[in-house]
């Protein structure tokens, strides 16, 4: 379970009704969704909260660190609550499910420095690809 609520708390970010159910919609482990997914999730819970004031909240989060914005192949954009933690996403190439996963070793390692071309590399993002359980015949 992601600790997003309690960050937001700690940061003394004003937590409305609107932004709440939005942390508690986004908080949890393996949690990818859509600004879509969150707004329908959300609006289950509070039915007064509109598209913008999600969007508005999940671009806030984004500039605050706080979460995740994930692109995978030109599908609509993610929110991924694991922001505080290194990781690296498994994707569905036909579902596009995503889930966090932690290889052992430094992604940076692996990059020989004769393939730098004399860049400072401060980060790198590997997105493992397949099918999942449920797409796999």
């Amino acid at each position: 379970m992601s600790d997003l609520l309690e960050r937001l708390r700690e940061r003394g970010w004003r937590l409305t009704a609107q932004r709440r159910v939005v942390a508690e919609v986004l908080d949890g482990e393996h949690v990818h969704l859509t600004a879509d997914e969150v707004h329908a999730r959300a609006a289950a819970r509070l039915p007064e909260i509109s598209r913008a004031t999600v969007y508005n909240t999940l671009g806030e989060l984004v500039s605050l660190g706080e979460v995740l914005e994930v692109a995978t192949d030109g599908r609509a954009r993610r929110y991924d609550p694991n922001a505080h933690r290194a990781h690296q996403h498994l994707v569905c190439s036909d579902c596009g499910a995503v889930r966090d996963v932690h290889p052992h070793g430094d992604p940076l390692a692996a990059l020989p420095a004769a393939e730098r071309y004399g860049f400072a590399v401060t980060a790198a993002e590997v997105t493992y690809r397949g099918r999942c359980p449920d797409c796999r015949p």
